[in-house]
Formats: C-alpha cells, sequence, structure tokens
C-alpha cells in the first residue's frame, strides 16, 4: 500500500469517527431541538404560569381551586396552508382534587391563529368549544326529583353547543317540568302556569322564569314572519340552564335538606320523651 493510499484510508477513518461523533451528540440534543421548535410554533408553552381558579366537578359537584397539580393544558397551532388559515387547538384536562372521586374532565376549542409582533404564533379568536368527558356540563341531580325533568335539563345541556336554540327549548320545556310538579299549578299554557305563581316567589326570580318562557320561545314557536330569524347564542342558552339549576337547588334540593333537619329534631325531641318515660317508671 502506496504513502498517498495509507493517508486518504486514515483520512477516511476519522471522518468516519468524526462523523458518529457528531451524531452522537446530534442524537442527544435532538429532543432539545424539537422541544424548541416546537415552542417557536406555539405547541408547548415554556416557562408560562398558570393563575389557579375555582372549579365545580360535573361528577361529584364538588368545588375546588384548580392549580397546576390538578390541570394539564397544552395549545397546538396548525399552520398547513389550507381556506380558513392557521388554527389553534387548545386542550385542557382537569382531575377533581377531591379524593372520593378523581375523575377528570376533558375539553378541547378551535381557534384562530396569527402571529404577533415577535413572529410567534398565538391563539385568537374562539371558532368552537367540544366538551368531551363528560359529554356535557350537567351537573348530578338527586333521584328524588322526577326524572322526565333531569332527562330535559340533560340533553338542553348536551346540545347546548351544538343548537343552542334547541337547548333553550328544552330549557323552557325543563322549567314548565319543574313548576307544575313543585308548585302544582294547573296545567295549561306556561304563560298561564308561570303566573300562577307569581305570588309564591320573588320578584327577580319571577322576571327570570318570564325570561326563559320567552326566549325559549324562539325555538318552541315560529315568529308571524317566518323571514325573520332570532338566533340563541351558547351563553345565552347556558343561562337558561343555570336557571333551572338553581331552581332545582333552591326549591327541591331546599326542600329536602329542610325535611332532614327538621325530622332528626322531630326524633330528637322523641328520644327525650322516651327517656323521661322510662326514668319516671
Amino acid at each position: 500500500m502506496g504513502d498517498f493510499t495509507r493517508f486518504a484510508f486514515a483520512l477516511l477513518t476519522r471522518s468516519h469517527l468524526l462523523l458518529a461523533g457528531c451524531a452522537r451528540v446530534l442524537g442527544r440534543c435532538r429532543w432539545f431541538v424539537v422541544l424548541f421548535l416546537r415552542h417557536r410554533l406555539g405547541e408547548v408553552q415554556l416557562g408560562d404560569s398558570m393563575d389557579t381558579y375555582d372549579w365545580t366537578c360535573p361528577f361529584c359537584n364538588r368545588g375546588a381551586t384548580i392549580t397546576t397539580e390538578s390541570v394539564h393544558e397544552s395549545t397546538t397551532i396548525m399552520t398547513l396552508r389550507n381556506a380558513e388559515g392557521a388554527q389553534a387547538l387548545e386542550s385542557s384536562f382537569i382531575v377533581c382534587p377531591n379524593s372520593k372521586c378523581k375523575r377528570f374532565s376533558l375539553s378541547v376549542s378551535l381557534l384562530s391563529a396569527s402571529q404577533n409582533e415577535h413572529n410567534r404564533w398565538e391563539a385568537r379568536k374562539l371558532i368552537q368549544t367540544w366538551q368531551l368527558i363528560p359529554s356535557s356540563q350537567a351537573q348530578s341531580f338527586p333521584a328524588y326529583i322526577p326524572k322526565v325533568i333531569l332527562d330535559d335539563y340533560s340533553e338542553a345541556c348536551l346540545i347546548c353547543d351544538l343548537s343552542p336554540k334547541a337547548s333553550a327549548t328544552l330549557s323552557r320545556r325543563c322549567m314548565q317540568g319543574i313548576i307544575r310538579d313543585f308548585w302544582r299549578v294547573k296545567p295549561g299554557r306556561l304563560v298561564d302556569e308561570i303566573a300562577q305563581i307569581k305570588d309564591k316567589v320573588d320578584s327577580l326570580t319571577w322576571d327570570a322564569i318570564e325570561a326563559v318562557r320567552k326566549v325559549g320561545n324562539i325555538g318552541a314557536h315560529m315568529e308571524a314572519d317566518i323571514n325573520l330569524i332570532v338566533d340563541v347564542e351558547p351563553n345565552e342558552a347556558k343561562l337558561l340552564i343555570g336557571l333551572n339549576e338553581m331552581l332545582l337547588k333552591e326549591w327541591y334540593i331546599a326542600r329536602e335538606s329542610k325535611k332532614t333537619r327538621l325530622s332528626s329534631l322531630v326524633q330528637l325531641a322523641g328520644k327525650k320523651d322516651d327517656v323521661k318515660k322510662q326514668n319516671k317508671t
């Protein structure tokens, strides 16, 4: 083997070792590179702090303060060229802090996205939100509330974002069922049934009930002018749902709680009487 051949062989060997060393270094660094690029694209947030906030578990109905230990939130920016432009997908995974529950809820939201003055992608206007687990924001209520009322309530929650107008109609029907069952009013038109309880509830609650009837009518009855379109927004439908939740708690649950407390007092008095009778004998 000539001197030139030996030199060329040695050079190729050293080049191969150098490339192998670079590959090992790059292999160790690749995850840092990927993480940095994802950060630049807005897929992950580095060093962002999350404020705590109050939250009610949809499964156990317990209130809790959510911190970073109970929630995982992420944002992915999708920049593939399409007719609508860049989009952002935000996900929220919350685990109930209650040790007796520990169930999780999952929701995702689609937003428009654009770059800020530093060329960093950011989520902008909300387009739509999907509640995946549980499938709706319906709260759990005791079984002593009539099933037909709870069914209408649950369905109103389920389609609140998909069809706010239909949700408002179901909230109207749910409220009518509550009024008929709880107050035992004479069945008829809802407007007449509401009038029967005007002197039984405070004025603010009665005005709110009347508002649910009017908004629910948008979906229940067609306007005289068929070309007149009156929409119901998702946040408006949620307000109607919220009123029904309040009525269920302040009427049914409060009544049952009062019944339980008073029954306990009556039982206590009965036990004391028995003790007195035994002492006399």
